[in-house]
């Protein structure tokens, strides 16, 4: 159970990058210690150390904020950072605004202090008051201070109530007292209405026949539809890769809508690149295919001719097209060894086997893991060989289409 005293004392070991606030509160909060200061150059420097990670772990009280900050000494310095806490009188005022409305409970809810509270809840003309154990106590704030304040800000950027846990209460009990506050203007907007909510049975609930069918799915589309028309604008992103992005994500929703599998899942950067490039038959040919192609090929260190034959046997056959492509291996011996009588008395004359690649001339069946054999073809004295037709559990087959 975390108590009022616990719950009263936070202490932050990292805090969030960046030396400038980017919240309009978390800006108020470094303002309040700025206007005080008469010596940019010590902010400058203050806000230096905050950027270089000088502040160490900074814990906050009611009151108070506490770190030690790293110098040009070797030993850090304490410093601090004092606002005035709340009186319980003032505390009854401000819960009971913030209770009173909606709004306000669901800003602060969700991590961010509303306009209306600001002059109520951030630091004042002369509240905000800085000290160090430096030497240097002539004209506060150090700059061992102004980089405390830029980091508490950067604090308050991410989280509010740190705000009003150094205005005197801790989240836990904030969130306690505006839920009873907030239940209790409920039931004064309607006094002497009960909840409506009528009882049920258990056995009534779990009955079957209680619950109705749901409406049958929609039938799922034929193809993924295509994406829009992008706007060519110099400061938005590329449309073709938005062309890009937008098409693969549609054809693998389709997918995993249709066979309840996602198309990419476990494939490497290199499979994913040639299937994304597979899905362009002109192989990079036309300017659009041209651009994705190079990017492809450039991000996955291959070259364009790489992946453009990679591409044919993806279309050929998928990743097992792929892997009959890049991947030989030595199959077992009953099929293979049926195979080259079957292409002798096909007419298809001898073929040399090579482990699971049978090759004559121009032309060559590769033995797939998943017992297809796969057609490619070269160009003569050339051992240059490319996908070409569907694979098929027939090797005659494979090689006439």
């Amino acid at each position: 159970m975390i108590t009022a005293r616990d719950d009263r004392r936070r202490t932050f070991e990292t805090v969030p990058a960046g030396a400038e606030a980017v919240s309009w509160w978390g800006r108020a909060w470094v303002s309040a210690l700025e206007s005080v200061s008469r010596d940019p150059a010590r902010l400058a420097r203050g806000r230096a150390y905050a950027a270089e990670g000088n502040v160490d772990a900074v814990t906050v009280t009611p009151g108070l904020i506490v770190a030690y900050v790293r110098g040009s000494r070797p030993r850090p310095y304490r410093t601090q950072l004092a606002l005035p806490a709340f009186a319980d009188g003032e505390w009854r005022e401000l819960l009971e605004t913030v209770a009173a409305d909606p709004a306000v409970l669901a800003a602060l809810l969700e991590r961010e202090v509303p306009q209306s509270l600001a002059e109520a809840i951030l630091p004042g003309t002369g509240e905000l008051v800085a000290r160090c154990s430096c030497p240097d106590v002539v004209r506060p704030p150090c700059k061992h201070a102004a980089a405390l304040c830029y980091r508490a800000a950067r604090l308050l950027d991410e989280d509010p109530f740190v705000l009003l846990l150094l205005r005197g209460r801790g989240e836990r009990e904030l969130l306690d007292e505006l839920t009873r506050r907030n239940a209790a203007h409920a039931a004064r907007e309607q006094p002497g209405a009960t909840p409506d909510f009528p009882g049920v049975p258990a056995r009534a609930a779990l009955a079957r026949a209680s619950l109705q069918l749901l409406p049958a799915p929609l039938p799922a589309p034929a193809a993924a539809g295509l994406p829009p028309a992008w706007p060519a604008d110099p400061a938005a992103p590329d449309p073709l890769a938005l062309d890009q992005l937008a098409s693969d994500a549609a054809a693998r929703a389709l997918a995993v809508l249709t066979t309840a599998e996602d198309p990419i899942a476990g494939l490497s950067v290199w499979q994913d690149a040639v299937r994304l490039a597979s899905a362009h038959p002109t192989a990079g040919l036309t300017g659009a295919a041209r651009t994705l192609y190079r990017d492809l090929a450039r991000a996955t260190g291959r070259t364009t001719t790489d992946l453009a034959r990679a591409a044919a046997a993806w279309r050929q056959g998928g990743l097992p097209g792929l892997a009959a492509l890049e991947e030989p291996w030595d199959p077992p011996a009953g099929p293979f060894d049926r195979a080259r009588p079957a292409l002798l008395a096909a007419a298809q004359g001898p073929f040399r086997p090579d482990r699971n690649r049978l090759t004559a001339h121009t032309r060559q069946l590769r033995l797939g893991r998943d017992s297809l054999w796969y057609a490619y073809e070269s160009r003569p004295d050339d051992d240059d060989w490319w996908p070409t037709g569907r694979p098929s559990q027939d090797p005659v087959s494979a090689l006439l289409h």
